[in-house]
């Protein structure tokens, strides 16, 4: 079994005039959680979908459980489980009778499947809905039902696509406790999302950008490489407190963050005199103090390089 569950070289999709996949290259060991981060229209479902081998490369190639998307797209089908973003089950089937069905597509042995099914319902907290209709389900319910089906034939690799996009907390909450017991038992994950505080989760993110990575590494690791001041700041009147701050010397990006600041500062520009200017605007400081950036503060400042 290789060391790396999805390697890809080069690996570019077109449609057309239009570039949505741009040689990408990522390596993912087996038994890590990797998060494919970016905003709508950056790549992320299409990158999914060729990793899935079911849409062929326009250039490069991929090999995911140590078979190429390009030449062995059948092999590498077998060996992975894939959510795509929309509900895709059947909707007029029970939870027992899609999960039985992704069992007979998957062939698993019959031998197999009651231990396996009921374990897959005991952790994903189906069990009491296994007779109700998959139409009748929550958002949330729907999504642990899709990764039930995708998980029934025990893949070595399970690919996410924006799993919890429209889930309600609680049900996330509940999607990531599975994922980490996927973890412990192998599974290497990769996961799309737009929640960069979910990103936050994952063992190692790569920000996807125009089809391409324009920044990887561990969580805390992409955080550091901002190297720039960042200000946490309280004010009595954000909004205001925003404009305000954004004609102040010194000053590179403000964004607002519920009722808080967070103000991107010049290396040598000192925090006192940010307070002092909202002082003088009439702008009252409640609070604050020195932070590391966040993702997104990364995430915008790599975006407006690249």
């Amino acid at each position: 079994m290789p060391s790396k569950s999805i390697i890809s070289s080069g690996l570019s999709r077109s449609f057309g005039p239009i570039t949505a996949v741009s040689n990408l290259n990522i390596s993912i060991d087996r038994g890590e959680l990797y998060g494919l981060v970016g905003p709508d229209g950056s790549g992320k479902t299409t990158t999914m979908r060729l990793l899935a081998g079911i849409m062929e490369p326009t250039g490069g190639d991929a090999h995911v459980a140590g078979f190429s998307v390009r030449s062995d797209p059948e092999e590498v089908k077998a060996r992975i489980g894939y959510m795509s973003q929309r509900f895709g089950l059947y909707e007029d089937l029970t939870v027992m009778e899609n999960i039985l069905f992704y069992a007979d597509l998957y062939e698993v042995p019959e031998a197999e499947r009651t231990g396996r099914i009921g374990r897959l319902l005991a952790f994903s907290n189906l069990e009491p809905f296994r007779q109700r209709l998959a139409g009748a389900l929550s958002g949330g319910m729907k999504q642990k039902l899709g990764l039930a089906c995708a998980l029934v034939h025990t893949p070595e690799v399970l690919l996410l696509d924006e799993p919890t996009n429209g889930v309600d907390p609680v049900s996330r909450r509940d999607f990531w406790r599975i994922l980490y017991d996927l973890l412990r038992e192998g599974v290497t994950i990769l996961l799309s999302t737009s929640y960069l505080d979910e990103a936050e989760r994952c063992t190692r993110i790569g920000l996807i950008h125009r089809g391409g990575i324009i920044l990887e590494g561990d969580p805390f690791q992409v955080r550091s490489t901002l190297k720039v001041q960042m200000l946490e700041l309280w004010p009595d009147r954000v909004r205001e407190a925003g404009v305000v701050a954004r004609k102040l010397g010194g000053v590179q990006e403000v964004t607002v963050y519920g009722d808080r600041l967070h103000i991107t500062l010049e290396r040598e520009t000192p925090q006192e005199a940010v307070v002092e200017g909202m002082k003088r605007a009439g702008i009252e400081v409640l609070e604050h103090r020195d932070i590391l950036p966040s993702l997104e503060d990364v995430f915008i400042a790599s975006v407006r390089g690249a």
